[in-house]
């Protein structure tokens, strides 16, 4: 028999997000992102989706009281290093998270997930304004897409050359870090631009992959992110080492019913 020596304990870490039943985004990819890092990932449900490649046929939230019961059983025994939020929804689950960080007190990455790649917006008007006073100063890093940062400016994002102007603006803005994130720009070089309110930044590029479907990559990132906060990385090694992880992870995809899409390692 091979002498089996004990393993210490595995960071944990929580997403507070929906479940996608084509399990490319949401807390399956989450989940997914956690494993390949080597940290046990643990999950508050905010909704049911049901949804595949092609597109999303129904939405079911869970009561924002049920999010917040989810969310404190994992804080009591499990004491995650870090969680990340995806898909919030409505006002009230916003509220309920907003709660729940304010007390736990965790290094938190807020997904501030606003508009769906078809465009349709996610969050009601009254759920984007509890996100932006209640949950956004709340956050250690907040990972916007273009669409959402457009939203957040409350003008177009463009990204590209204006990213890391963009990016600024919006740390300014909301006195916490941002992530930027490029890749709904025009072009094939990639630009992603971590910004500090005072004034640093960091500037990450990549080469956009073509014919694989990135459904799910800003879940990745996010979740990536996190689990680097829960090994113990600074915020800027954290996002440096989890926009590697994507990168690998876009470039080397699986193939799924017909699908080139993002591997996890």
């Amino acid at each position: 028999m091979p002498d089996l020596k004990p393993m210490p304990d595995l960071p944990v870490a929580l997403t507070i997000a929906g479940s996608d039943s084509g399990a490319g985004a949401g807390i399956q990819a989450d989940l997914l992102t956690f494993s390949a890092h080597g940290v046990f990932g643990t999950t508050a449900i905010t909704c049911l989706t049901a949804q595949n490649p092609s597109g999303v046929s129904g939405v079911q939230a869970t009561p924002a009281a049920f999010v917040t019961e989810q969310c404190f059983q994992i804080y009591k025994y499990f004491k995650p290093k870090a969680l990340k939020t995806g898909m919030l929804l409505d006002v009230e689950i916003v509220a309920a998270v907003a709660d729940f960080i304010r007390e736990a007190k965790i290094p938190s990455v807020v997904d501030p997930v606003m508009v769906a790649t078809s465009g349709a917006t996610l969050l009601s008007p009254d759920a984007i304004s509890a996100m932006k006073s209640m949950l956004l100063p709340l956050a250690t890093l907040v990972t916007p897409n273009l669409d959402e940062a457009t939203i957040l400016l409350g003008e177009k994002a463009l990204g590209g050359q204006r990213c890391e102007i963009e990016a600024l603006a919006l740390a300014a803005k909301y006195k916490v870090p941002f992530l930027l994130k490029g890749g709904h720009a025009n072009g094939d070089q990639l630009i992603d631009v971590l910004a500090w309110p005072n004034g640093a930044t960091v500037v990450l590029t990549a080469q956009r992959a073509q014919g694989v479907d990135t459904h799910g990559s800003g879940c990745t990132l996010s979740a990536a992110i996190t689990a680097q906060l829960a090994l113990g990385q600074p915020l800027k090694e954290a996002v440096i080492l989890a926009h590697a992880y994507l990168q690998q992870a876009i470039h080397n995809p699986l193939r799924v019913a017909g699908l080139r899409c993002i591997r996890h390692h």
